[in-house]
């Protein structure tokens, strides 16, 4: 997890969800944003403390240049991690519809899945990153251990926050012990989600369009 998003709303859709309209500069537009197949190293719409703005999906530190950028970082060990360090402290929020997992159902192909809010809210998705650096702009989603019936889907699932929770995860001000409890114990729960089996089209990150997001009969 967390290998495709869905983020099709317009950003004043997602600012609307958090409460807090006209906080934020917007360097995104006020069109829906349509991307309904995103994929990692893909520029992604997200909050920072002061702006929304654009941002690769994936990071590494400078000193790691000789691996792959990570796109997800791990609940476990990201507050306490040497790789994370530098940016532990940057939070950020990814506001997506939804996102994609692959079961193995015993054919060729796995099968895909959409994992979106009961209640219709955005997915409010815990994250740290850099950015305003360059080259080395990007971020990461952090994720936690699955519970309940989505570890039928996939075994890790992205921290999520409720409205006001995300709005706490952002306040640059906040004592970074006090974001590791956040994530440890405030994250919503497996209930407030629901999940449908779609076209296995979605695999292709070429594909875009809202059928990709149709339910299979």
């Amino acid at each position: 997890m967390c290998g495709r998003l869905s983020q099709y709303h317009g950003i004043h859709d997602f600012v609307d969800a958090l409460s807090m309209p006209g906080a934020w500069a917007n360097e995104i537009g006020d069109q829906p944003l349509a991307h309904y197949n995103v994929a990692p190293s893909s520029n992604v719409a997200v909050f920072t403390p002061q702006r929304v703005h654009w941002l690769r999906w994936g990071w590494r530190p400078q000193w790691a240049r000789d691996r792959a950028a990570p796109i997800n970082a791990r609940l476990e060990k990201v507050a306490h991690s040497a790789f994370f360090r530098a940016v532990w402290g940057h939070r950020l929020i990814v506001p997506v519809d939804g996102w994609f997992e692959w079961v193995d159902e015993g054919e060729a192909k796995k099968q895909p899945y959409y994992i979106h809010r009961r209640d219709g809210l955005p997915v409010f998705c815990a994250g740290i990153g850099q950015w305003g650096a360059g080259d080395d702009d990007g971020f990461v989603i952090i994720t936690a251990d699955s519970i309940g019936g989505m570890v039928d889907v996939h075994d890790r699932r992205p921290l999520v926050f409720s409205p006001a929770l995300a709005r706490a995860w952002l306040n640059s001000d906040g004592d970074k012990a006090q974001a590791e409890q956040m994530l440890l114990n405030l994250s919503e729960p497996s209930e407030a989600f629901s999940w449908y089996r779609v076209d296995k089209a979605v695999g292709n990150v070429r594909n875009q369009g809202s059928e990709l997001l149709r339910p299979l009969r």
